[in-house]
């Protein structure tokens, strides 16, 4: 087989796929990011640090993706959602004079009490009740390797964020092509009551092309990524 295909099903009751968040407001794609797929094969695997090679093996590989959401009387998509906003109190509710305490309160990068006080205030927001059939690209030689990882995981796999664990099992399969991935996931998705809402594809095509910063180059702590294009595109229930 070249360049099989991983069917990856990503369900959950929430999701969340940052491409651009930082500091106080933590927002979620509308789908998973490459860089949330790929940083979800690195748990899987018990990969930590840079992984620059390996990411590097991957980072032009194709990626494509059908959501899904409940479907109604008549087998057709439901509308999805509106995204759920958490309000969190970071490092609320700690004594600093208590040294076990104080190690449970936001610090500065050099170990200091952080500006304004120990307490951040944070937004966050997830999908829900969305599942995604994610049909990955991997190199040949590594199709076997990522399946059993993702079968028998080293970390902990989410989806997106640490809170965000998956309801169904992830891996789906191997496939040669995208097509043959995305028809098993779509039987899969009719088992479950499920119907398409909308694709998305690597490149440019007839949709809404968006450009993301989400091809991961570089992880661990300095991490680095660069731009690819993406295109959206509205599916019906019969795909």
């Amino acid at each position: 087989m070249n360049h099989p295909y991983l069917l990856l099903w990503l369900e959950g009751p929430l999701q969340a796929w940052g491409h651009d968040s930082r500091f106080g407001r933590r927002d979620t794609l509308d789908f998973p990011t490459k860089s949330g797929v790929l940083g979800l094969l690195c748990c899987a695997l018990g990969a930590g640090g840079e992984q620059r090679e390996w990411l590097a093996r991957l980072a032009d590989l194709d990626l494509q993706l059908l959501a899904y959401t409940p479907a109604d009387k008549l087998g057709k998509a439901t509308p999805r959602l509106p995204l759920l906003r958490d309000f969190h109190m970071v490092g609320s509710g700690y004594d600093d004079a208590d040294p076990w305490q104080s190690l449970l309160t936001p610090k500065t990068s050099e170990g200091k009490k952080a500006v304004g006080g120990g307490t951040k205030m944070t937004y966050r927001y997830y999908l829900q009740d969305m599942a995604f059939a994610v049909a990955l690209q991997v190199p040949a030689d590594e199709a076997d390797r990522l399946a059993a990882a993702l079968q028998n995981p080293v970390w902990d796999i989410y989806l997106g964020r640490k809170t965000c664990v998956p309801t169904e099992l992830v891996y789906q399969g191997v496939f040669a092509t995208a097509g043959d991935a995305l028809a098993a996931a779509a039987n899969l998705a009719a088992q479950k009551g499920r119907a398409p809402s909308f694709a998305v594809r690597q490149g440019e095509h007839d949709g809404e092309v968006i450009t993301l910063n989400d091809v991961p180059l570089q992880f661990g702590q300095h991490k680095r990524y660069r731009d690819h294009r993406v295109t959206v595109l509205p599916v019906d229930a019969d795909g």
